[in-house]
């Protein structure tokens, strides 16, 4: 008889390998993850809007380095930046803020 294979989610890999949620490890983890995405994001919806990262940088008055770091997430960014470059693609963004006992969404 074949031996079953124990089944793991990804939430419990990261558990064992990063640490659980709230460790400092796991954290830090879980913010690079979503401002690589926010980057990623960035960069599609400009390329779907042909602009270059310079007219991006033109839209919301910042330098095309700036937009280089964002899209590669290897600087800090603010929220208000993070609006103002989706403002600038006419891309609508959601944000949702889990606390306990409920969640916040702002559109």
């Amino acid at each position: 008889m074949a031996k079953k294979l124990k089944k793991y989610s990804l939430d419990e890999i990261k558990d064992e390998v990063i640490g659980i949620k709230g460790n400092d490890d796991r954290d830090t983890y879980e913010y690079e993850l979503q401002m690589d995405i926010i980057g990623e994001l960035i960069k599609k919806a400009r390329e779907e809007r042909n602009l270059t990262q310079e007219e991006l940088g033109k839209l919301i008055g910042v330098q095309k380095a700036q937009i280089s770091r964002l899209e590669k997430h290897t600087g800090n960014v603010t929220l208000s930046t993070i609006v103002k470059v989706f403002s600038a693609l006419k891309a609508k963004i959601k944000f949702q803020l889990e606390m306990d006992g409920g969640t916040v969404k702002i559109a």
